[in-house]
């Protein structure tokens, strides 16, 4: 039925099947508090729904809000007509719709649609360079195949939807993802955003997939390793040739990504005479704070910490936790601060963990280990050097890496992780594994635009623990801050007089044989 030419109507719609006409994962963002953000990302595996749902969200604006512009966006005018041009009209004809809308037929004819009661919904390539200073009055945009497009024109696109309008404006954003390095990623998954709610989604999400292509996805397992991560899993693929077991732990980011830490914050402390108050320590509960605490820490069992310093730039100061007994990740730290505040940080984090090893590089800056040790840290990983002048064997803090403890430790670490992944629980530190990659000369290393600070931590944590005790510990040498569930702040005193294996303060880059990263 043509509307073009007649009055605006106000249709009576029942929509009372919606529940069975939309998946159930998206159901709750047509509607409601979810719904209304400026960014509204869609992303995951092939065959999940995203795109249809996409259409049936501004198919149901279209019949319940009145005023509006839609602009739905390729990078290729001619992928339009075959991809979000046909699923709108799916969506209209399958809600049995079709005498409220009007839509052009023919191959030729122009790509828009119209409802009765006057919404528009225009379609745009961003090769079609005529159209563009004519894309005015836009209420909200659904980019489809984001991943095709820059993030130049993704800026162009959003600076067009401004200025007041009578409901909400939102852009969805739909794609597979296909590149770990993708710009997608940083705008909206490795930086706040604001505004903005990211929904995942795989094949096993969309009901009304039939066997044939379940099968197809799920066989990618066996023929093409990055289809199967990126199609099938619905997680971010690397291109390079990654040194970790890449569909473990594509399979372990599925497992954890929705898992919220315990606890995320970061310590606080009173200080007196230049050393903190044990009993002070608090945990003090930030969403947004540098620490994430998978397990608390359990009586009397021994935890080893391995810390990775900041080398400037867009590096992190960070932390991983480890119970030395199950070796179960405990926590994270990860934080871009000054090494002094680190230090005090991670003697916070040592002492809640019942008196942790902490093991820290110290290729580029000393200053954590000393400060470690100025503020009677009782364990901290020592490692062994050649005195050039003496000739002799000496014992110096923190880890240092070299071009042979380097290749040793990633080895230990890779074999964990093929070993024992469901030890793993950050999503970050999964995440930076996924993207460690061999360069052309054959080193591992952190995919261009990737950082592995996480996974140096870890790393130095798991090199650190044959110094840590291996049993049980004895109850008078833990301590544990108050702020966390079951921790009300009581703590035992300390012996401050035994031997912390403190540093001399010795210039330690007499040894030079690192190479760093």
């Amino acid at each position: 039925m043509t509307v073009s030419t007649r009055k605006p109507i106000s249709p009576v719609v029942d929509l009372r099947n919606l529940p069975k006409l939309v998946n159930e994962k998206y159901y709750p963002y047509l509607k409601g508090r979810n719904s209304k953000s400026r960014y509204f990302v869609l992303w995951g595996g092939g065959s999940s729904g995203k795109s249809v749902f996409a259409a049936q969200k501004i198919v149901f604006r279209c019949l319940s809000e009145t005023g509006h512009r839609f602009l739905v966006v390729r990078k290729v005018k001619d992928d339009l007509r075959d991809s979000c041009f046909q699923e709108i009209k799916d969506v209209i004809r399958d809600w049995g719709l079709e005498e409220l809308f009007y839509i052009p037929t023919g191959r030729s004819s122009n790509l828009f649609i119209k409802s009765a009661n006057g919404n528009e919904i225009l379609f745009y390539g961003l090769d079609d360079v005529e159209r563009r200073k004519s894309i005015r009055g836009i209420t909200s945009m659904w980019i489809e195949e984001a991943s095709e497009i820059t993030a130049e024109d993704f800026r162009q696109l959003d600076i067009r939807m401004r200025g007041k309008t009578k409901h909400y404006r939102q852009i969805i954003i739909s794609f597979n993802p296909i590149s770990i390095k993708h710009w997608l990623k940083k705008e909206f998954f490795d930086t706040d955003k604001g505004d903005t709610v990211t929904l995942h989604s795989t094949y096993k999400d969309n009901k009304f997939l039939d066997k044939q292509s379940r099968e197809v996805l799920e066989r990618f397992k066996e023929i093409d390793e990055y289809y199967y991560i990126v199609y099938c899993l619905g997680q971010w693929g690397i291109l390079g040739k990654t040194i970790y077991p890449k569909l473990v732990v594509s399979k372990r980011i599925t497992d954890t990504k929705d898992i919220k830490p315990l606890a995320q914050g970061y310590f606080t402390y009173d200080y007196h005479m230049q050393e903190i108050v044990d009993k002070s320590i608090k945990f003090e509960h930030d969403e947004e704070g540098p620490i994430k605490i998978f397990e608390y820490p359990i009586d009397q069992f021994p935890y080893v910490v391995g810390g990775d310093t900041a080398e400037g730039g867009e590096d992190y100061c960070t932390a991983s936790v480890r119970n030395n007994i199950t070796w179960n990740q405990a926590a994270v730290y990860k934080d871009r601060t000054d090494t002094d505040l680190y230090a005090k940080q991670m003697y916070c984090l040592g002492r809640m963990y019942n008196n942790a090893l902490i093991g820290i590089e110290t290729n580029f800056d000393l200053h954590p280990t000393k400060e470690l040790s100025r503020l009677n840290y009782p364990r901290q990983y020592m490692r062994e050097t050649y005195d050039s002048i003496t000739k002799k064997p000496q014992m110096k803090l923190g880890f240092k890496t070299t071009k042979l403890t380097r290749p040793a430790v990633i080895s230990k670490h890779v074999s964990l992780a093929r070993e024992h992944i469901s030890t793993f629980n950050d999503y970050e530190l999964l995440e930076e594994m996924l993207a460690f990659v061999r360069n052309e000369q054959g080193k591992p290393e952190a995919a261009e635009g990737m950082n592995d600070d996480l996974i140096f931590a870890d790393a130095i944590a798991l090199e650190a623990r044959e110094q840590q005790i291996q049993d049980i510990l004895d109850s008078s040498d833990i301590v544990l801050p108050g702020g966390l569930p079951g921790h009300g702040g009581s703590h035992n005193a300390w012996d401050f007089d035994k031997e912390v294996g403190r540093d001399d303060y010795e210039d330690d880059f007499d040894d030079m044989d690192f190479f760093g990263r």
